[in-house]
């Protein structure tokens, strides 16, 4: 149950993700289309764009919990935030694909730092009693970002570009703001001090969970990059179904992705974290399939909502999952490890997806190669529970066995 002394913990983690994820990136994605049809770039090189915005994210996520140990985590949270403020309002006029590459690159650094510390501080002034549901409700950010960019930058894009690209500065700053004062409230981080009954890092079968957790993950990321990065320009351009439909389906795909931790949050607490990202990982793989069995708007819908729903329900699932296994203290350093290899297989997925496209003229070949990852996570994900329960086994016969000797 959520209390009142949990609510700037709340505000952190959401407008971290908010600005890390929901606009950061998922803003870029209806404008793609837009930026090609004005002749900023060419459908090549917007791709591109969207790819060094996944690079940066690699960096950002391979460097932030060196940079949170070493400096304040509050200033680290304000200093991204300041950066994808001014990667917007420099890319407001016309400019260099080389300008323009710099600035998205460090929008995806500034955004990967913010996914793992801001949820990370989050967990952090949470007592274990309540760190389910806050760190399942931090991850809202995504999905209200996705909301946001597809309602607003449509409309502002009926004025111009130039008026988008300061606007989405504009809600940057907003989100600065309260991010601020609520970092300010963040309760201290005694009780960590408290005993708890989470496992530690030193069993070597909980180390082999993470690492299988970890990849798992990684695959998500390949899964995802079809939908979060081609999407809105698949329907526009390919599907011919224009930037109108295009913006609709990005909005449902937002609305999912606000629901999304809330309905996996109930889930895990019904079934428990492992299990619900096990269910989470089926149904995501089979959304993502979805467009290649039709281009029926009923089918494109369901997908942008499923979609939308687990991306922010799987990181979520699978922050939470790691919080359970190594325990909050750690929680930084390891998802800080998941963020860095999900990092390194969106950038390394969407440089080698945008190749695919560029040769193949369609988009449609990537819907196999991401349902086809998140399934072989999912195996990950099951070869992993395989190791718990027959460890289980093991200790619940070693101590029978002990029992039967005294």
């Amino acid at each position: 149950m959520i209390k009142k002394e949990d609510h700037p913990a709340i505000v952190v983690g959401i407008m971290a993700t908010l600005a890390g994820i929901g606009i950061a990136r998922f803003a870029y994605t209806p404008l793609l289309p837009e930026l090609v049809q004005q002749g900023w770039f060419s459908g090549g090189q917007a791709a591109y764009l969207g790819a060094a915005n996944l690079l940066g994210y690699l960096i950002g996520a391979l460097s932030a919990f060196r940079l949170s140990e070493s400096f304040d985590p509050s200033s680290v949270i304000r200093l991204c935030l300041v950066s994808i403020c001014l990667s917007f309002i420099f890319c407001a006029q016309p400019n260099s694909f080389e300008w323009f590459f710099i600035w998205r690159f460090i929008a995806g650094i500034a955004g990967a730092i913010l996914m793992v510390v801001g949820p990370a501080e989050a967990l952090a002034c949470t007592p274990l009693s309540r760190r389910t549901s806050v760190g399942t409700l931090v991850f809202i950010g995504i999905g209200l970002g996705a909301v946001i960019s597809a309602i607003t930058v449509p409309l502002l894009l009926q004025i111009n570009l130039f008026i988008t690209w300061i606007s989405l500065g504009g809600i940057i700053i907003f989100i600065g703001i309260l991010c601020h004062f609520a970092l300010k409230k963040l309760p201290n981080k005694a009780f960590q001090k408290e005993v708890t009954s989470e496992q530690t890092t030193d069993n070597h079968k909980t180390k082999t969970i993470v690492f299988l957790l970890v990849a798992a993950y990684a695959l998500d990321a390949v899964g995802f990059i079809p939908h979060t990065v081609f999407w809105a320009d698949y329907l526009a351009r390919e599907l011919g179904l224009g930037i109108n439909i295009a913006s609709t389906q990005w909005l449902v795909f937002g609305i999912g992705a606000m629901l999304g931790p809330i309905f996996v949050g109930i889930t895990a607490h019904k079934v428990g974290l492992s299990y619900a990202l096990l269910i989470a990982f089926l149904f995501k793989a089979v959304a993502v399939f979805l467009p290649t069995l039709s281009d029926s708007l009923i089918i494109l819908t369901i997908s942008s909502f499923i979609v939308g729903a687990l991306v922010p329900g799987v990181v979520a699932l699978a922050s939470g999952r790691i919080a359970e296994l190594v325990g909050a203290r750690k929680h930084k350093q390891f998802w800080g490890l998941a963020t860095a290899t999900f990092a390194i297989a969106q950038a390394i997925s969407g440089y080698g997806m945008s190749l695919i496209y560029n040769l193949w003229e369609s988009y449609i070949y990537l819907f196999y190669i991401g349902s086809t990852a998140i399934v072989c996570g999912f195996f990950l994900l099951f070869i992993g529970e395989i190791v718990i329960a027959t460890n289980k086994s093991k200790q619940n016969k070693s101590t029978t066995l002990n029992e039967m000797k005294l």
